[in-house]
C-alpha cells in the first residue's frame, strides 16, 4: 500500500509517498517553506534526483496543488495515477481531549477538528486544507489524522494543570497538552538506539526547534512535561508566536491595541499568532537563517531575537533536568535543531554546571545529520537527531487502514 502523508506546518509543508508494502521505502518526498511569504521554496526528491524552485506559494491550499502536481508529473513523477495512493496519513497539531490516538478521518471527526482550531489557529486551517485537497482529488481513500497531542496525555495532573480555578479545566478544558508528539516520541526513541540505550530505561530532553519549537521532557518513555501548553503560543520564543509572557501584558495590548484603537478583539489572535516572536523582536525577520544574517551585520533587534530564543531554551533544559531529577539524553531536532548549528553552540555553551561537555569540532558547520556531540567525560549525551514525522504518520496510518 502506497500513502501520502501530509505534514502541514504553520509556515510549511513536508509530504512523502511511502510504500509500506516495500520496507516503508520513500518513493517521493519533499518540502515547501515559507508558505505566506513573498516567494516560497518547493524541493522535490525522487530516485536520487533532486527538483527546486522558488515559487508563490501564497497558502497551504495552493502548496498542498503543487505536491500533487508533482508525484504525477511525467518528469519528476512517481505514479502515474492518484489511484495508486491507498490512504493519506494527515498531521493533525490539536486533538483537545477528544483524541489521545490516531484515528480515520469521518464527517466527525472533521467537525471534532474544526472544533479545536481556536487551540491551534495558525496549523489548523492547513491541516484541514490537506483532508479537504485530498477528498477533493482522491474521493473514498481512507485518511487517518495523526495527532501532535496524543503522546503527552501521559502527562501528570501537575504538568498538565494551570494555576486557574479547577472549574476553567471541568468545564472547557483548560489545561496543557502540548505539541510535536509524534517528533518527540520519533527522535527519542531514535536517539536512545544512536547512543545504544533504549528509551524507555532513559531521562531524555527532546529539543524541537523550528519556525514552531518545543522541548518535553520525556521519562522512560513517557512525556512527563512539555513547554506548549493548550495552544501552541505558550514555552520557546518562535518564528512568529511569543512563548511564555506575563497575561498582564496581553490584557494590557487588548486595552490599548484593541479597545481604545476601536479594532476587532479577534486581532489579538494574529498579534499573538502572526506578528510576534522572532518575527515581532526583528522588525522583518523569522527565519532563523535571516535571524542571523541580521546579527551578523549588527541589526540590534535581529541581534536580540537571536540571544533571546538561545537563552529560552537554556532555562527549560536547566528546568527540566530539575524536574526529573537529571538528565540522560539531551537532543535537538527540527529544522533549527538539526540545520542551525550557529544557534546549537550558545544554547551549549557555558553548560558545564549542568554536566554537559561537548565537542564543538562536531557541532560547527553540521546540518541535517544525525551526529553526538557530547564527549566521553559529559555527564549525559548530547546528539543531533532528524526527525521523522512522516514515517510516523505513515506507520499510524497503515495501521489503522491496512
Amino acid at each position: 500500500m502506497k500513502i501520502l502523508v501530509l505534514n502541514c506546518g504553520s509556515s510549511s509543508i513536508k509530504y512523502q509517498l511511502v510504500d509500506m508494502a516495500n520496507n516503508a521505502q520513500v518513493m517521493a518526498k519533499g518540502l515547501l517553506e515559507r508558505i505566506g511569504l513573498e516567494m516560497g521554496e518547493f524541493t522535490h526528491k525522487w530516485n536520487g534526483q533532486k527538483h527546486y524552485e522558488q515559487v508563490p506559494i501564497p497558502d497551504h491550499t495552493a502548496g498542498i496543488k503543487i505536491v500533487l502536481n508533482a508525484l504525477i508529473d511525467p518528469k519528476m513523477g512517481v505514479i502515474k495515477d492518484f489511484k495508486e495512493i491507498g490512504a493519506v496519513g494527515n498531521r493533525v497539531a490539536h486533538g483537545g481531549e477528544t483524541f489521545d490516538k490516531s484515528v480515520v478521518v469521518t464527517d466527525e471527526v472533521i467537525e471534532k477538528i474544526k472544533a479545536l482550531t481556536p487551540l491551534a489557529p495558525l496549523h489548523t486551517p492547513g491541516n484541514l486544507a490537506g483532508i479537504y485537497a485530498m477528498r477533493e482529488v482522491l474521493p473514498g481513500v481512507p485518511q487517518v489524522a495523526v495527532f501532535d497531542t496524543a503522546f503527552h496525555t501521559t502527562m501528570p495532573p501537575k504538568s498538565y494543570l494551570y494555576g486557574l480555578p479547577y472549574e476553567y479545566y471541568e468545564k472547557y478544558g483548560v489545561r496543557r497538552y502540548g505539541f510535536h508528539g509524534t517528533s518527540h516520541k520519533f527522535v527519542a526513541e531514535k536517539a536512545a538506539k544512536m547512543i545504544g540505550r533504549d528509551w524507555n530505561d532513559l531521562k531524555i530532553i527532546s529539543c524541537h526547534l523550528g519556525s514552531g519549537a518545543s522541548i518535553c521532557a520525556i521519562d522512560h518513555g513517557k512525556s512527563f512535561d512539555t513547554t506548549m501548553g493548550m495552544t501552541p503560543l505558550e514555552g520557546l520564543l518562535m518564528g512568529s508566536r511569543p512563548g511564555d509572557v506575563d497575561p498582564g501584558v496581553i490584557e494590557f495590548i487588548i486595552k490599548k491595541e484593541i479597545v481604545e484603537n476601536g479594532k476587532d478583539w479577534k486581532d489579538i489572535t494574529k498579534i499573538l499568532n502572526k506578528q510576534s516572536g522572532l518575527l515581532g523582536i526583528s522588525g522583518d525577520k523569522q527565519d532563523m537563517r535571516d535571524i542571523r544574517a541580521g546579527r551578523d551585520a549588527d541589526d540590534k533587534r535581529a541581534t536580540y531575537a537571536f540571544d533571546m530564543f538561545a537563552q529560552r531554551v537554556k532555562r527549560y533544559i536547566g528546568g527540566y533536568m530539575a524536574e526529573m531529577g537529571g538528565c540522560d539524553l539531551l537532543l535537538f531536532t527540527g529544522g533549527i535543531g538539526e540545520n542551525a548549528w550557529f544557534m546549537r553552540r550558545p544554547i551549549l555553551e557555558n553548560m558545564e554546571c549542568l554536566g554537559i561537555d561537548i565537542d564543538f569540532s562536531k557541532n560547527d558547520n553540521v546540518m541535517g545529520e544525525d551526529i553526538i556531540l557530547s564527549t566521553p567525560k559529559s555527564k549525559m549525551a548530547v546528539v543531533v537527531c532528524t526527525t521523522d514525522e512522516e514515517y510516523v504518520i505513515a506507520s499510524d496510518t497503515y495501521a489503522l487502514v491496512k
